[in-house]
């Protein structure tokens, strides 16, 4: 990931984390404010209830013209003229009757003859209720009803001679006044009994409840009705219920309107933070961009650095503040280091010299002395047998073939460090090689009583063969060299992108330790076995000038195993 990314998201981490504890804090906010609005509907809800309450306990006083209707009973007149100046005085009175003490209609007035013919001839004598009044005389009223379309309540009052004054009480007039009063525009008082059915008058609209669903709302703890649904809309409110009548008083109102003031506040916030989010989001764009770049121009060019290139300049430019000035510093710090590096890689050749010197002085210093010696034998020696001379040419001859190795084994190292390693690429056959490899080395293995062997799993590989057979006879005579007893085995195999072959020995073993060091120049393991320490170099030079590996895997005591791979593309 690059540094651009990083901080763009850091600074959108900063910029909308705070924005979460906001946004639960309005949903919370929000939550209440709905209840709240509801809560609204319930105070409505409960003071239309104890209005209708307020209106059966006001009956105490209207029915003040009972001790006449109780006169005109002791006289032995008609009470009827009272009851219909009764119903005149009181709107609210439907119709009155007298009922003597076993519950049978004596006298009787309506407010009009239509009323008075639906209501048949009145009945108590079985009724329980008139029990109740005879032991405890109060005012009676029944639950809420609806007669022929108007929403009536009965009472029974005892008159004080043993009778009852019976009426009906109707809340036509006081529910069309209630339910004229709206809440917005679709806000609406609603009358609903028990069973969920909804009484309206003709001033009301009401729209197809589901009856169930009332019941379901009354039958919770709270007041407040989250959500009735219609055929096509959705009402919320509260409701409310008389304790003397016994229905309830329900509030509704759409809820699109109830709760426009909510959607609307969102979509003011939402356009709010939409606002904030695009402002941060090209704020950290920028402030990103402007940060990034030269951190990533730095980042890049420090790089760069690493892999030991010095010329590598940032552009001040790209800079801004504190930034412009480390550029500065960076830029004169390349500059320092490219100074610092040419010094020391004088220093490192003069030092590379004198020990390239040391060593090849050191190994020249044998074979010359030894030709210088022979020489002088065979130039002061007057009368030397045939055979010694014969014998001394034959190690002139291998002390000058010591010399030709050693200072090839140079000038291919300063070949290979030069970058003139060239390798033509062609397939060659594997077994061939490798015998012809095994066949140069088997009188030296065959001496140490050592066992050639062979696994040739691939038929091709596609190598240089004069430098690869030059790799492998390095690799097979140092296993012969390092291995006393038992076997050398040399192992080819095909693999998925590359070819491996393998030299594997039971010989001496590597460390850990001695294994890191084992590819540097003139770096010999083991002093005391000949050599120029130059071979494990030159080999690894030549398999990765072939786009190779060359590695080892070995434990002292255990042998070693030293693994080429080879990449299958043709050159």
């Amino acid at each position: 990931m690059s540094i651009f990314s990083k901080l763009f998201k850091l600074f959108l981490v900063v910029v909308f984390l705070p924005l979460i504890p906001m946004l639960l804090l309005l949903g919370y906010y929000q939550v209440h404010l709905k209840d709240n609005i509801l809560d609204t509907h319930a105070n409505l809800a409960e003071m239309v209830a104890t209005s209708m309450t307020q209106h059966i306990e006001d009956l105490s006083w209207r029915l003040a013209f009972a001790s006449q209707v109780t006169q005109a009973l002791t006289k032995k007149t008609t009470p009827v003229p009272v009851l219909e100046e009764a119903l005149a005085a009181n709107p609210d009175f439907v119709f009155l009757a007298v009922l003597s003490k076993d519950g049978t209609e004596k006298y009787r007035a309506a407010m009009s003859q239509k009323v008075s013919e639906q209501i048949a001839s009145l009945d108590f004598h079985n009724d329980p209720a008139l029990a109740g009044l005879t032991k405890e005389p109060h005012l009676l009223v029944s639950s809420f009803e609806v007669l022929n379309g108007r929403p009536i309540s009965e009472f029974l009052y005892p008159l004080s001679n043993g009778d009852y004054l019976y009426g009906v009480l109707s809340f036509f007039g006081f529910l069309a006044r209630v339910q004229q009063q709206r809440i917005g525009n679709t806000g609406h008082i609603y009358i609903v009994d028990q069973s969920g059915n909804v009484y309206v008058s003709d001033y009301q609209y009401a729209p197809a409840f589901d009856v169930e669903t009332f019941e379901r709302a009354f039958a919770s703890s709270s007041p407040l009705i989250k959500s009735i649904k219609t055929p096509h809309h959705t009402y919320v409110g509260a409701y409310a219920t008389t304790p003397v009548l016994g229905v309830h008083v329900a509030v509704l109102q759409l809820k699109s309107e109830a709760y426009r003031s909510i959607y609307y506040t969102n979509i003011i916030l939402a356009l709010f933070l939409l606002t904030i989010a695009t402002l941060a989001y090209f704020g950290a764009l920028t402030f990103a961009e402007q940060l990034g770049e030269p951190v990533a121009a730095l980042s890049q060019a420090a790089a760069q650095v690493s892999k030991g290139d010095f010329d590598v300049q940032v552009d001040p430019e790209i800079g801004w503040g504190e930034f412009k000035r480390l550029i500065n510093d960076f830029n004169q710090m390349t500059v320092d280091l490219k100074d610092y590096q040419a010094l020391r890689l004088q220093a490192q050749v003069s030092e590379l010299k004198e020990q390239v010197f040391r060593a090849v002085a050191h190994d020249l210093r044998a074979p010359l002395m030894g030709l210088q010696g022979y020489i002088y034998i065979l130039q002061n020696g007057k009368d030397l047998p045939e055979e010694e001379k014969q014998n001394y040419l034959k190690l002139m001859s291998e002390a000058a073939q010591n010399l030709s190795v050693l200072l090839e084994d140079v000038l291919d190292v300063s070949r290979l460090e030069a970058g003139m390693a060239n390798v033509q690429k062609c397939k060659v056959d594997v077994k061939n090689l490798v015998r012809e490899v095994l066949d140069t080395i088997r009188p030296t293995a065959e001496q140490k009583g050592l066992t050639l062997s062979t696994q040739i799993n691939t038929d091709h590989i596609w190598v240089d063969p004069k430098v690869f057979k030059r790799v492998l006879t390095n690799l097979v005579s140092n296993a012969v060299k390092f291995t006393e007893k038992g076997f050398v085995k040399v192992v080819a195999l095909q693999e998925e992108k590359s070819y491996t072959v393998k030299v594997e020995d039971s010989g001496i073993g590597l460390s850990a330790q001695e294994i890191k060091g084992l590819f540097q120049k003139y770096h010999q393991v083991h002093a005391d076995k000949p050599g120029y320490g130059l071979g494990l170099f030159i080999s690894r030079q030549l398999v990765q000038a072939h786009g190779g590996t060359l590695e080892v895997s070995s434990r002292p005591g255990k042998g070693s195993t030293f693994i080429i791979h080879v990449p299958k593309e043709q050159a």
